[in-house]
């Protein structure tokens, strides 16, 4: 079977199971996104592993799930002092073997993903009262990204000539970057097509389509840098056609924080 068929057979199977989940919320979603955070701390982490500034594995996933739980554990920061505190000793005492890069790998590895799935976690129920209107926003910012991949990607195959970043990805342009922007554009235009009711007007949800269709691509870039450097095609293998989950969400990962942070500055002014 075609790499191609691979991709579209396990898009179709695991993109409705994905939403499915999305919409029970809850537990189910919290469990399912904290367990897809790990398996990128671990691609993550692999691919360190082939240098020399690898990053310690029990303080990374300590950090990690420190993370996905804040919303739900008392004292967290006190929780957060003491993980700091423990990794620097750690590092310190561990001798010269291990240098300050492998220190910022850690934290590096600790935070990034799981930063990005708690911003996700947390549009889907942290703002509303009304579940469906937490499930629409979540799906709002997952279609935004996927139309801005979908669009930039034919777009930018058969009309791109100027290079986005010709030393990170020698294969993304500026016309895709366009056309990403209008697939974010046509994501959020089906989502509010689909649910006229959208606690947020739509009007208020057009500077979305620019931070996803901004760090969307940042996330996207920021990915595939590290793979350069450690001359990795896929972050894993785990998926088929499709590479790692690293690979699937690196997008995401950045673009749903942009979007948390916009929708709390709209609940701040009191405009949602």
């Amino acid at each position: 079977m075609s790499e191609l068929k691979k991709r579209v057979l396990l898009a179709l199977i695991a993109a409705p199971l994905f939403l499915g989940v999305v919409w029970m919320g809850g537990w189910s979603f919290k469990i399912m996104m904290t367990a897809v955070a790990l398996i990128i701390q671990w691609e993550m982490a692999c691919m360190f592993d082939q240098g020399e500034y690898r990053p310690s594995r029990p303080f990374m996933y300590a950090i990690g799930i420190w993370v996905m739980l804040l919303p739900h554990i008392p004292y967290n920061y006190l929780i957060g002092l003491g993980l700091f505190l423990m990794l620097i000793l750690t590092e310190i005492v561990r001798g010269a073997d291990r240098s300050y890069n492998s220190l910022v790998t850690t934290i590096f590895c600790g935070l990034y993903a799981p930063i990005g799935i708690l911003t996700l976690i947390l549009l889907r129920g942290w703002f509303f009262d009304e579940p469906l209107a937490g499930f629409i926003l979540t799906v709002s910012v997952i279609m935004m990204v996927w139309g801005n991949d979908v669009f930039a990607y034919f777009i930018g195959k058969n009309f791109g000539k100027h290079l986005l970043a010709p030393k990170i990805s020698p294969k993304k342009t500026w016309e895709g970057f366009g056309g990403g922007v209008l697939g974010a554009f046509a994501g959020l235009l089906i989502v509010w097509l689909a649910a006229p009711e959208f606690t947020i007007p739509f009007m208020l949800m057009l500077p979305a389509v620019v931070l996803v269709s901004i760090f969307g691509p940042i996330g996207d870039l920021a990915a595939s840098k590290l793979k350069r450097m450690y001359d990795t095609k896929d972050s894993s293998n785990i998926l088929p056609g499709h590479g790692g989950f690293f690979d699937r969400f690196d997008a995401l990962l950045l673009a749903a924080p942009a979007v948390f942070l916009y929708v709390d500055v709209l609940r701040i002014s009191g405009l949602i």
